[in-house]
């Protein structure tokens, strides 16, 4: 790849984020986990993640020459052996990449898809939605893989190294094993009742039977010798080969321990499903806020037109003069706002008539920020409004409640010395996705498809994001970029969370543009989470404080959540 000329690109990363820079990395990952570190400042590029040692395997291939796509391969990669429930081949996810020579952002939507055979009845038996308990943990659940073709694209369009190169490290993590944390075992601990479904699940991750140690080292061979098999024979073994045909006998014939008395409900995958996958390349969305551009990933995503939609809506209020709880006040009804307006008019848009463009224009933000008023709450679930046509300060007709995501993703920021910055999320979705793992594979399968509606969320609006042949699930993902006039990085970050992204994003935006906080003080603010719901969700901090008074007094109801999101990003030196 032909790369600018170097430029110095100062990046600061924070809060769960794990970075390192230039001359500083750590060493190469090996069975001794790096230090693990909030914020780090320097030169020469960075890497961002919630895991130490996939920062390293990231700074490493920075260290060798390679570029911020090639870095985000890896650090991905390696995150699927040390972050196992949250990520890996067996998900998908969604990738914004900044290209400095050009000053351009360009994304890929690595969202998997439903089976061709699918119809809007895939989570419907004997005329009744299943539980979500029986659709999670079953090969319905499962969509065509998009990881490895997110992977192997972004390597073609934009990288500097081949994908058995970049997934080195990985598989080295993955032999040599990483050390078990707390969080580990305690992500293992709460799915051990299902991963003792599954035989195969339960010998990688509950070895000899039980819960993995804290301190001990957790090695997955198998995952190794997969790796190194996409390195030789890249990601045709997956959508072409045998590999591809163990996830299919895996979803469509599940292996369930017969003394579990499990009913795990078998897929619909077929090796066509798997041979006409492609993650695409499409163009990002982009709002202009406060003179800067933010971009982000356009549906099937909603996270760029959600979070887009409320920046509108927000910037006709000068956040950085109004007190602590004028500002959360317009926060929480922008996001209500927005989040009525997306369960609406978002799913796939090879599916479905998404008005993306217009749900981005400040003239559709304008007719509904008039809602908001200083002193009184809007009323959840909030009607949407037609973004074709604007009609000022109209609350009437049939909400889309939003429907439920799981939380557990994981989000990698990266920069390079040249100045290339990535955003990336990617996930399975539930923790610990389907819960089957891949025979002799090393690595969980997603649980994607549930993030359809299982039925219309209400019969009376029509549900963009019912399942379909091929169809991709509507998704909160926001991998996010700021440029500032110059279409230089201003700032790049994401987030896991399920629907709490985008309010994570559009909070840690807001509170670092707006309200003037470092980046490490913009992600560790206790945040709020209004999705056009009757309560608001608040992190403990703000559950327990003056603040929380004062917006109940004004007409908002709250719940407590321990803990929303789990952000990493990087800001360029002039910013933070």
């Amino acid at each position: 790849m032909r790369r600018p000329v170097t430029r110095k690109l100062s990046v600061l990363a924070v809060s769960a984020a794990v970075v390192s820079v230039g001359a500083a990395a750590p060493p190469a990952a090996t069975s001794g986990t790096p230090t693990k570190v909030p914020v780090a400042v320097g030169y020469g590029g960075a890497v961002a993640s919630v895991d130490a040692d996939a920062t390293a395997a990231g700074i490493e291939v920075l260290k060798k020459g390679g570029n911020a796509v090639d870095a985000a391969v890896a650090t991905a990669a390696a995150l699927g052996v040390t972050e196992p429930y949250s990520s890996g081949i067996g998900g998908g996810g969604y990738f914004v990449y900044y290209d400095a020579k050009s000053r351009t952002v360009h994304t890929i939507d690595g969202r998997e898809t439903a089976p061709l055979s699918a119809d809007s009845n895939l989570f419907v038996e004997n005329g009744k939605a299943l539980s979500f308990a029986d659709a999670v943990t079953s090969g319905l659940s499962v969509g065509t893989l998009g990881s490895p073709a997110t992977w192997q694209t972004a390597l073609d369009q934009w990288g500097s190294e081949r994908l058995g190169t970049v997934l080195k490290p990985a598989e080295r993590i993955a032999s040599n094993g990483f050390t078990v944390d707390d969080t580990f075992r305690s992500q293992t601990a709460s799915n051990e009742t299902r991963f003792r479904y599954f035989p195969d699940t339960a010998k990688l991750f509950l070895p000899g039977g039980q819960l993995p140690v804290v301190g001990s080292t957790f090695k997955n061979p198998e995952l190794a010798n997969t790796y190194k098999e996409l390195g030789k024979k890249g990601v045709a073994a997956i959508y072409h080969g045998d590999l591809g045909k163990d996830i299919l006998a895996t979803v469509n014939k599940p292996k369930v321990d017969p003394s579990s008395g499990y009913n795990a409900r078998p897929g619909k995958l077929t090796a066509k499903d798997l041979a006409v996958y492609r993650a695409k390349l499409q163009a990002p969305t982009k709002t202009s806020y406060r003179g800067l551009g933010v971009y982000s990933i356009a549906p099937s995503s909603s996270g760029g037109t959600t979070v887009g939609e409320a920046l509108n809506i927000l910037d006709r209020t000068d956040l950085s003069k109004v007190d602590e709880v004028q500002y959360l006040h317009h926060y929480i009804e922008a996001s209500r706002i927005a989040f009525a307006d997306r369960g609406r008019w978002v799913g796939d848009p090879a599916f479905e008539d998404v008005p993306t463009k217009e749900l981005l224009s400040q003239k559709f933000a304008d007719s509904r920020a008039c809602l908001i008023k200083d002193d009184a709450v809007l009323t959840s679930p909030l009607a949407p409004a037609d973004p074709r046509h604007p009609t000022p300060c109209t609350a009437k007709g049939t909400a889309a409640p939003t429907t439920y995501e799981g939380e557990n993703t994981t989000h990698l920021t990266v920069a390079d010395k040249w100045g290339n910055v990535v955003s990336y999320t990617l996930t399975i979705e539930q923790t610990g996705g389907s819960a089957m793992t891949v025979p002799g594979r090393g690595f969980l399968l997603n649980n994607e498809l549930t993030d359809f509606s299982f039925t219309p969320a209400n019969p009376a609006v029509h549900d963009p994001n019912l399942p379909g042949p091929g169809k991709r699930p509507r998704s909160s993902i926001s991998p996010t970029i700021v440029l500032d006039r110059h279409n230089k990085p201003v700032v790049a970050l994401g987030s896991p969370g399920g629907a709490t992204i985008i309010t994570t994003v559009l909070q840690t935006l807001t509170e670092f543009l707006d309200r003037g906080l470092p980046l490490v003080d913009a992600i560790a603010a206790p945040r709020a989470s209004q999705r056009n719901a009757a309560t608001t969700e608040l992190e403990p901090a703000l559950y327990n404080s003056d603040v929380k008074k004062q917006l109940e007094a004004i007409g908002h109801a709250f719940t407590l959540n321990p803990e929303i999101g789990a952000a990493t990003g990087g800001a360029a030196a002039a910013w933070w």
